[in-house]
């Protein structure tokens, strides 16, 4: 695989650069003239670089079933961690046993910036990132390390909940439902009624934009400056629906307990706008909110498009991205 030619900024998707824009820079970077090349060849493909991200990879603790590296961005560089460092960003290389693998890391570096971009949803910073033999990666800056590497207070929902495998099993992060998340986030925020909206919008967003491993540990509250917490940026958006065969939903009990669901809803797991303006009303959410919140997920967003074409997914992958997109949005209308 060579590197690919790049037209289109790897951070913002914005036409008309040739690397990561100003805005990027600032944002993922801390304003470093950082390249969007990386200085190793990907995994597997230097038996000396493929030691290091081994080890690498034995040390880093968050979870998951998608390979995530531990980067320290030093200066102007980015290389992995050694032990005993914190590291700034993530790392996700190409994954492995999922169709059209290659565009996964596209796949959510387009995914995250649509919800930031179009939707203002608060996300983790990312960029699209290339190891010197051309594969792409998906790069995340880490919102819970402060500047001096300490590190936030951030506990994920499976951990509010109370779950782990060993009480509920392997399934434990799924076997849930998101009516019963959102009371979650009234009973752990104090400022509940200003983070339900934007915990609303995201479950729109996921619905969407067909993300089905929205589970319980894909969400977490952050400890803020003020020693509270809030919703943390979210991170792990994509459109699983390119690389997996998966519900409409993450937790398999869906959007709402069945006895709560209208029609369509029951029958075949396919909810519609009425299902999305029940859940809101149920967690909270005011009424003279809820459809100006849904406005914007219903109705055609050229600037989704855009993006799609401005994207590093393969035509075939964006061709798909795109059907999926116009589907579940008219479901919401």
């Amino acid at each position: 695989m060579s590197l690919p030619e790049i037209k289109y900024d790897p951070g913002t998707l914005k036409e008309g650069y040739n690397t990561y824009s100003p805005s990027t820079l600032r944002h993922v970077f801390d304003g470093k003239k950082v390249s969007h090349i990386l200085p190793y060849d990907a995994p597997k493909k230097d038996e000396e670089a493929n030691e290091a991200f081994l080890k690498n990879r034995n040390r880093f603790s968050i979870s998951g079933v998608q390979e995530k590296l531990s980067i320290i961005q030093d200066k102007n560089k980015l290389r992995l961690t050694e032990e005993g460092e914190q590291g700034t960003h993530i790392l996700k290389p190409i994954p492995i046993d999922l169709k059209k693998v290659a565009d996964v890391p596209a796949n959510e570096h387009l995914t995250m910036q649509i919800a930031e971009q179009v939707f203002k949803i608060n996300t983790a910073h990312n960029a699209l990132i290339f190891f010197q033999s051309g594969e792409p990666a998906y790069i995340t800056k880490r919102f819970d390390v402060k500047p001096d590497k300490s590190k936030w207070g951030k506990e994920d929902f499976a951990a509010l909940a109370g779950r782990t495998s060993e009480n509920a099993g392997d399934n434990f992060k799924y076997d849930y439902d998101y009516l019963e998340l959102g009371k979650l986030i009234q009973h752990y925020i104090p400022a509940w009624r200003i983070e339900i909206e934007k915990y609303f919008s995201v479950v729109l967003f996921n619905y969407l934009f067909s993300n089905g491993d929205a589970h319980l540990k894909n969400f977490a509250i952050l400890e803020t400056i003020n020693g509270d917490h809030l919703l943390s940026p979210m991170y792990d958006l994509l459109n699983t629906r390119i690389h997996v065969d998966d519900p409409a939903f993450g937790l398999t009990g869906g959007l709402l307990p069945q006895e709560l669901r209208s029609g369509m809803y029951k029958r075949k797991a396919i909810p519609t706008g009425t299902d999305f303006r029940k859940f809101g009303s149920l967690i909270g959410v005011s009424e003279k909110r809820i459809d100006k919140i849904i406005e914007p997920f219903a109705k055609t967003q050229n600037a989704v498009h855009e993006m799609i074409a401005n994207s590093y997914l393969s035509d075939s992958s964006k061709k798909a991205y795109a059907i999926h997109y116009n589907t579940r949005r008219k479901h919401l209308e």
